[in-house]
């Protein structure tokens, strides 16, 4: 009994590590005076755009179109339709970009299709490189406002990048929607006023020409985002947040496509944590970088649901075993975890979601533990694009 006991008091010791640095930065993003990242749209920087896309021809027309309108005659926009059996290349083709069309089944994923994009510019590279998803809305000024940023800081710079639910949206895409708000905004406000980096998202991302030979995009890793910022850190620049610049998408408009999309994301993630973490963290202690010791302890936050699912399981754990000062550690681990949550939902997310229903976001949490569990005995290791029709 002692023994179990001891297990399960490192266990909670060990959450509290991630429930800490949630907290942390959502008091930082509330309450702390905002240091946004720099920027200036005075100096036109040249600059060429990298589109994947895979069999995105619902979508292509709106994406293609708000990026063009922010560039000049001397910019690029280039689409890779990768591996597409629709009308992907000749949408946007017709819409004025650039098109390379790639046919590779045993190489798929997004990383190879960038790779690939990124051969073709080599003949006439840009000073900086923006990656953008087919299916995203580049909101006004946010082209300009990213490589702007990118030149000035000489760092990879992320946007603030938003999914919004279908129209009628069900509880569950509410929830959905709120706890990517917590992801992608609050949390990486929190650590901006904090001068500390945020994980790369995917689309909406800005980079030196000059550094992505440094950086390997060719592989079918299933957040290859998260590892390329990763990369990055390890190059001494850890990407920056820049919320003034918004990249907006909606999530797959079928229930089965968004659980796949969610799957990948979160079975991506929780590997990352446990492949990457632990040595970034010893990198960091032992070249006393602070910025990639940021990015390590933004990394150990798990989803949101499975940093739920886990506070409650301890907490149940310590009744059953009636163990005084485990159940301490656990209802303030506990304590700490909702309120992070409200916080972040009272000065962020009151439009998304009522109070009523986030009430209902534990149940939520718990219909998930089916995912996490396939995680350890069945887990996606392949890149699959959520379908959207």
């Amino acid at each position: 009994m002692l023994l179990i006991n001891a297990i399960l008091t490192a266990l909670i010791v060990i959450l509290m590590l991630p429930v800490a640095v949630l907290l942390v930065q959502v008091l930082a993003a509330i309450f702390l005076p905002k240091t946004v990242t720099e920027t200036s749209i005075e100096a036109r920087v040249n600059l060429a755009v990298l589109m994947p896309a895979h069999n995105e021809a619902l979508v292509i027309t709106e994406t293609v179109q708000s990026i063009l309108s922010q560039l000049t005659y001397a910019d690029q926009l280039l689409v890779v339709a990768d591996n597409c059996s629709d009308d992907t290349a000749v949408i946007a083709r017709n819409l004025g970009a650039s098109v390379v069309e790639r046919s590779n089944l045993q190489q798929r994923g997004k990383g190879y299709a960038l790779d690939f994009g990124l051969q073709q510019l080599k003949n006439n590279p840009p000073q900086v490189l923006l990656i953008i998803d087919a299916d995203c809305i580049m909101e006004k000024n946010a082209v300009q406002l990213l490589a702007s940023a990118c030149v000035l800081h000489q760092r990879p710079i992320q946007a603030l990048y938003l999914m919004q639910s279908q129209p009628n949206p069900s509880l569950k895409e509410r929830i959905a929607e709120f706890a990517w708000l917590i992801k992608n905004k609050v949390r990486p406000l929190g650590f901006n006023v904090l001068h500390l980096p945020c994980q790369l998202m995917g689309t909406g991302m800005a980079f030196l020409w000059k550094d992505m030979n440094q950086v390997s995009l060719a592989n079918g890793h299933l957040v290859e985002d998260m590892k390329l910022g990763i990369d990055f850190a390890r190059l001494n620049k850890a990407p920056l947040f820049l919320p003034d610049a918004l990249v907006t998408s909606v999530f797959p408009p079928s229930q089965a496509a968004s659980d796949a999309q969610r799957a990948r994301w979160e079975h991506g993630h929780l590997s990352v944590i446990l492949s990457e973490a632990p040595t970034l963290f010893f990198e960091a202690i032992k070249h006393r970088n602070m910025q990639m010791l940021g990015l390590a302890f933004d990394l150990i936050v798990p989803p949101l649901a499975a940093l739920s699912v886990l506070c409650v399981a301890v907490f149940i754990l310590s009744l059953l075993l009636m163990s005084k000062f485990a159940l301490l550690l656990a209802s303030i681990l506990c304590i700490a975890l909702v309120s992070a949550i409200l916080l972040a939902w009272a000065f962020f997310g009151r439009h998304i979601i009522s109070f009523r229903q986030l009430c209902y976001a534990p149940i939520y949490a718990v219909l998930k533990i089916p995912l996490y569990i396939k995680f350890f005995f069945n887990r996606q290791v392949e890149w699959v694009r959520a379908k959207r029709d």
